[in-house]
């Protein structure tokens, strides 16, 4: 059917006829009847039409794309357009049709156009805060996201400060204010802005404190919000202040050691570990200058698709190239030591995200890697007693954390107690 032209009323008839039929309708069927009736209806239409297309676009229940995703996003896209700008559900259809195709466009590194659109629902989301009165922006925290994987740091971290500063007063909100904190002191360190991250992570340990005394959530994550700070503040040269955190650690972690936690949790915990390890390694981990990097502080449902799909797929060539650099660095190690530890780090902490992601098994995935690394770290030390000291000390308590996530407590124990012993922090 020529769609420009006049419809035809048999085609009318069977739009309607499918759609009134009893029975359960396929969405290919749907989109062909709304594709009809919207030409005669569009008030009434337009709308079912852009969401049945986003429907097609992806076959949740046999969790697969239909091979010509993108085009029926960009068809969504286009038939919420037209719906009326006086239509007061117009705002909300455009809003999740180009939600859906933003994330069809990164797929496939059409990246510029996917920013564009995540602009787009930026703006639709402030005239509605704006005619709602309400503090809180729609998609400040997918465009923080974008802006931060294009190295566009100082505005990622202003959109977050923005969005912090709306859903601040609403508290904790079970925990869901923790991750936009941690995206909020991620694009600040990006940023440049070290006073304003460390004011930023302070305030998210003392919530992660609260929460944990409370019983309002997991001693684990108070414990990670620890170790992050403590590591953040030894950045930043504020050495006596970090020891001090990580003493306050040690202390939680002698708790967990001995009580376990106070209450049973569904396991955000673990995502909440993979997270602030992420963060820990970002700053050794270098793509290449031309590559988009992940957002350091978010989980890796917000990260873009294909800088996802890039990220986990590297860990292959990331094993090729340990596995390469080992023997040299047996033969030479003041020339490759130094850079295998690096790159076994790297490999480890995108394992680490990779398999958190994907089992709750994860822990048998890893285990070797964190082992692996301490190994050659102690190596290190043994080369360069100050910075292979130090970075073995990192090393252990990177792997302190792996088994807290694991449930291992007092092997996180004991690597924690080395770890101090290593940096002149043990009592």
């Amino acid at each position: 059917m020529n769609h420009t032209g006049k419809v035809d009323q048999d085609d009318i008839m069977r739009a309607r006829n499918v759609l009134l039929a009893s029975g359960r309708r396929t969405a290919r069927e749907e989109v062909d009847a709304y594709r009809v009736l919207s030409q005669v209806s569009p008030a009434s239409y337009l709308p079912l039409l852009a969401r049945a297309l986003q429907r097609l676009s992806y076959d949740t229940g046999r969790g697969k794309k239909h091979p010509a995703s993108l085009a029926l996003c960009e068809e969504a896209v286009a038939a919420a357009r037209s719906i009326d700008p006086a239509e007061p559900a117009r705002a909300d259809v455009l809003y999740e049709a180009l939600n859906t195709c933003q994330r069809e466009l990164y797929s496939v590194g059409r990246r510029a156009e996917g920013l564009a659109m995540r602009a787009e629902m930026l703006a639709i989301g402030r005239a509605q805060a704006e005619r709602s009165g309400g503090p809180v922006v729609k998609g400040l925290n997918q465009w923080a996201a974008g802006l931060s994987e294009e190295g566009r740091y100082a505005e990622a971290a202003d959109a977050m400060t923005e969005l912090v500063a709306a859903i601040l007063p609403d508290g904790p909100r079970s925990g869901a204010l923790a991750w936009s904190l941690l995206e909020w002191i991620a694009a600040l360190h990006d940023a440049g802005r070290s006073d304003e991250a460390l004011v930023a992570f302070e305030m998210l340990v003392s919530m992660e404190a609260a929460e944990a005394a409370n019983d309002r959530g997991p001693m684990a994550c108070h414990l990670y919000s620890l170790i992050g700070y403590a590591q953040m503040l030894d950045t930043y040269g504020r050495g006596e202040q970090a020891a001090l955190t990580r003493q306050e650690a040690l202390a939680l972690l002698k708790e967990l050691a001995d009580t376990g936690e106070r209450k049973s949790w569904s396991g955000y915990q673990t995502s909440y570990w993979a997270v602030l390890l992420y963060f820990s390694g970002a700053e050794s981990d270098r793509p290449a200058s031309n590559e988009p990097r992940p957002p350091s502080g978010a989980a890796p449902i917000e990260w873009s698709p294909d800088v996802r799909q890039r990220y986990f797929d590297s860990r292959h060539a990331l094993r090729e190239e340990v596995d390469t650099l080992a023997p040299r660095a047996l033969e030479d190690p003041d020339q490759h030591l130094a850079e295998l530890v690096r790159l076994h780090r790297v490999l480890t902490i995108r394992s680490a995200v990779y398999w958190k992601n994907r089992t709750h098994l994860f822990a048998e995935k890893v285990h070797s890697l964190f082992d692996e690394g301490v190994s050659l770290a102690r190596r290190l030390s043994q080369q360069d007693p100050v910075e292979g000291t130090r970075t073995l000390a990192r090393s252990l308590i990177d792997r302190s954390t792996f088994h807290t996530a694991a449930d291992q407590l007092e092997s996180a124990l004991d690597d924690f107690r080395q770890a101090l012993s290593y940096l002149g922090e043990a009592n």
